[in-house]
């Protein structure tokens, strides 16, 4: 059963589901949120306006990911690609997620690449890149008439 205290976070199930299933045995925690702590720093390699480049400590994450599924829904990630190295301590993820911008109802699909670094079972460091162009179509897009 989900965990309760992320229930405000369902728009973006898929991605955290994807991403927890991709680090599997090499980090402890049910949600990809309980992989985090206080000094993980998230950073994000492109412009999207209201999302900081870099984010520190699990709090900081949790409330940008409040905005977002605020203004997308994601009806689903896939075409993971996994790529370990340095005896599990770093993880690559390739992956695309599928969702909806929800002031416009426009479509929103993207593809990423996440660099991720673990220490002591937790993501100490996670930095991402996206297809800046695909979220710039779907957040720019007119609403559906």
């Amino acid at each position: 059963m989900p965990n309760p205290k992320y229930a405000a976070y369902a728009p973006a199930a898929p991605y955290f589901d994807l991403v927890r299933g991709a680090l599997g045995e090499l980090v402890d925690g049910d949600h990809f949120f309980d992989v985090l702590t206080d000094e993980t720093v998230y950073e994000v390699l492109y412009d999207v306006p209201g999302w900081p480049r870099v984010i520190n400590g699990r709090a900081d994450v949790m409330a940008a990911f409040r905005g977002y599924v605020d203004n997308i829904t994601l009806q689903s990630a896939d075409k993971l690609v996994v790529h370990t190295t340095d005896d599990g301590s770093v993880v690559v993820i390739e992956y695309e997620v599928h969702g909806t911008i929800l002031a416009t109802g426009v479509k929103y699909d993207n593809r990423f690449c996440s660099i991720v670094r673990i220490e002591n079972r937790k993501i100490a460091h996670w930095r991402d890149y996206m297809d800046s162009l695909a979220a710039w179509n779907a957040l720019t897009a007119r609403a559906r008439g």
